[in-house]
């Protein structure tokens, strides 16, 4: 026979078996070729390659190949070279052939993990029923306690401010070395009872703004106990200044004192127009 490339009668290519049954197996052997078919070259003419070996020493190329296709099956080598194959179909008699039911379908044990989720959802739904029960039968007490606003703070601006200087003082801020913090709270509290109590939107302004506007508004007197403590803080959180602890303790005095003295100052102008409205 010859292969490609392969001069006449250097290569020879022979079959294990060249007659087989139906999905059999048989083994292609070629030796001293020059160029071997690959495994895709023989899967052809319903021959399948199954696998491959190569004896480099031997020169020798082994293919094992099948088929599922009954008949003859030519395997080309070659431009004109090819091996017959002849597949022969499997035959049942009927006769002699035991005929079986088709087994039943067995049931697989459920595993734990199989059942636990099934629990798991189980409980789930049972919690979202009972909620949404709970929910429409309790619909106006939830409604209630959703609408229910917090208690109206009836303290005075002044009482508010004074009780917020009272805890600040408590905390012993300056004491622990948290002298920014203290100082801020200290001048955010007395902001707040600016603007609450004389409409002054001192929160928004700064420290010259506000003593500015308080001595506008006809509180002149009562602006230096605001300057003095405005300053000691700026220096403060603005400088990294440290106090000494009696200008601590002085600026929460001075803050005191001037709660005291604008709401007095502002207290009997409300009386007033409250007098004035109710006349």
């Amino acid at each position: 026979m010859s292969l490609a490339g392969v001069a006449h009668g250097q290569a020879v290519a022979t079959l294990e078996a060249d007659t087989i049954a139906l999905g059999d197996q048989t083994t292609l052997t070629i030796r001293n070729a020059l160029n071997y078919p690959s495994a895709d070259m023989l899967s052809q003419n319903g021959v399948v390659a199954l696998r491959q070996a190569f004896d480099s020493t031997a020169r020798t190329q082994t293919t094992v190949i099948t088929s599922f296709e009954p008949g003859e099956h030519y395997i080309r080598l070659g431009d004109d070279d090819s091996l017959l194959l002849v597949v022969n179909d499997v035959e049942i008699d009927s006769a002699t052939a035991e005929l079986r039911d088709i087994a039943p379908i067995e049931r697989v044990p459920y595993t734990f993990w199989e059942v636990f989720r099934w629990v798991l959802l189980g409980l789930g739904m049972a919690a979202l029923a009972f909620g949404l029960w709970w929910l429409l039968t309790h619909r106006k007490e939830v409604q209630q306690a959703l609408t229910k606003s917090e208690p109206a703070d009836t303290r005075t601006p002044e009482e508010r401010a004074l009780q917020t200087l009272e805890a600040l003082r408590q905390e012993r801020l300056w004491q622990s070395g948290r002298m920014k913090e203290y100082h801020t709270r200290l001048t955010d509290a007395v902001r707040q009872f600016i603007e609450e109590s004389t409409g002054i939107r001192a929160t928004e302004m700064t420290s010259e703004e506000t003593v500015a506007e308080v001595e506008n508004g006809g509180w002149k007197a009562e602006s230096g106990l605001l300057r003095d403590m405005f300053t000691t803080a700026d220096l403060v959180k603005f400088a990294k200044s440290e106090p000494m602890a009696h200008e601590h303790e002085r600026s929460m005095d001075e803050a005191v004192a001037f709660v005291r003295q604008l709401w007095a100052a502002v207290k009997p102008a409300e009386k007033e127009q409250e007098e004035v409205q109710h006349g």
